[in-house]
């Protein structure tokens, strides 16, 4: 196949996430099985506009704040000079609405729509802006086929008003020879327990903060690191002092790869406190390591952590309830071991090979569909 792939970011944009990481694990593994992919995405102050990532020829235009206004003329331009089997827009922020752009066959990949959630980021007239954009999807996207990466993404398009016999859900894989228990790395001496990711305000990480802060009323030995950077470090920062954490919250910065798994092998549990997240890859790559979850019941991660067997689940926003989970943890580090290995297990049964396998398949569906 010949496909023209678009999203907002690739994985060396410094705004990179989750969503390349799937896009790129996914779309790279079509490349090297001898798929033609160009990628659209956007660039950054000193970014080459032009590159070559995972077998991927990609196409940098505009920046973060105009890349919707000038991707567009790329994908004409590319659709001009190139016959492309099939077009995948990457719907992970906001929607550029190409099916207006080709007659060709189109899939459009949700990790998950904002929606409300929006509200929780944004000021109300960006947030407006990115609930508004989501509205017409059903009608704009009326004759695309869907590749959703949960059930509650699919779910959430069907309740939008996407007939659900045009979706499809395809979860993301995980590394586990990468990510992998190691006895050389063993637990921290201290519960610690991690939070990974970018630091925006839909993530919840004041809600860990807030859980570590009623915690230690009880137990003061209980330490929360907090990798990645993100708009909303400063405020966490001067939240964590107003409640007296000092060191006892981490903020670590950026971190590399091998750091990264370090810091999940280490940790007595990850927590991810969001209200919505289209899955979770960071429970996973946590649950690879061995390294149980503490989650809020919201969309998405409801999927990727199973109630006492990987981890659990807790009201979203609910710190008390988030806190007392921490506790329990720290309190038995047999109960750590044996979440740790049931996340293990649950983490084996998701591969990247077989995420691309399945798109792959899908794609070829889309195709006999003819758009």
């Amino acid at each position: 196949m010949r496909i023209l792939l678009v999203n907002w970011n690739d994985r060396e944009n410094p705004h990179a996430g989750g969503a390349e990481t799937h896009l790129h694990e996914i779309f790279g593994r079509l490349a090297r099985g001898g798929h033609t992919i160009d990628l659209v995405a956007s660039g950054w102050p000193g970014a080459a506009r032009e590159a070559q990532l995972d077998g991927l020829r990609v196409h940098r235009a505009g920046g973060r704040h105009s890349f919707a206004l000038r991707a567009r003329g790329v994908v004409r331009r590319l659709l001009r000079a190139n016959r492309y089997d099939v077009v995948v827009e990457d719907i992970n922020k906001l929607p550029l609405f190409l099916p207006t752009l080709t007659d060709r066959p189109f899939c459009a990949v949700v990790p998950h729509l904002f929606g409300t959630t929006a509200f929780h980021e944004a000021s109300w007239p960006i947030a407006g802006v990115v609930w508004a954009a989501e509205r017409p999807i059903p009608w704009a996207y009326r004759r695309a086929w869907f590749h959703a990466i949960s059930q509650s993404t699919r779910d959430d398009l069907v309740w939008r008003g996407v007939p659900r016999e045009r979706i499809e859900v395809i979860y993301p894989g995980v590394d586990t020879v990468w990510y992998a228990p190691d006895a050389a790395e063993p637990r921290a001496r201290e519960p610690t327990f991690l939070y990974v990711g970018r630091l925006k305000r839909y993530k919840g990480v004041e809600i860990a903060l807030r859980a570590v802060a009623l915690a230690r009323q009880a137990r003061s030995d209980l330490v929360l690191e907090i990798a990645g950077g993100g708009d909303d470090r400063g405020r966490l920062e001067r939240l964590a002092r107003a409640l007296g954490l000092g060191d006892v919250a981490r903020f670590l910065g950026f971190v590399t790869e091998a750091e990264k798994r370090r810091l999940l092998r280490r940790a007595w549990a990850v927590v991810l406190a969001s209200p919505k997240e289209g899955w979770g890859i960071s429970n996973m790559e946590a649950a690879a390591c061995a390294t149980p979850a503490l989650a809020s019941d919201s969309p998405g991660l409801r999927e990727s952590v199973r109630q006492a067997e990987t981890g659990f689940l807790v009201p979203h926003g609910d710190a008390r309830a988030l806190a007392d989970r921490m506790l329990a943890l720290a309190a038995d580090p047999g109960l750590v071991t044996r979440l740790g290995s049931g996340a293990r297990a649950f983490a084996e049964q998701f591969s990247w090979e077989r995420a691309a396998r399945a798109t792959e398949a899908h794609l070829h569906r889309v195709l006999a569909h003819g758009g």
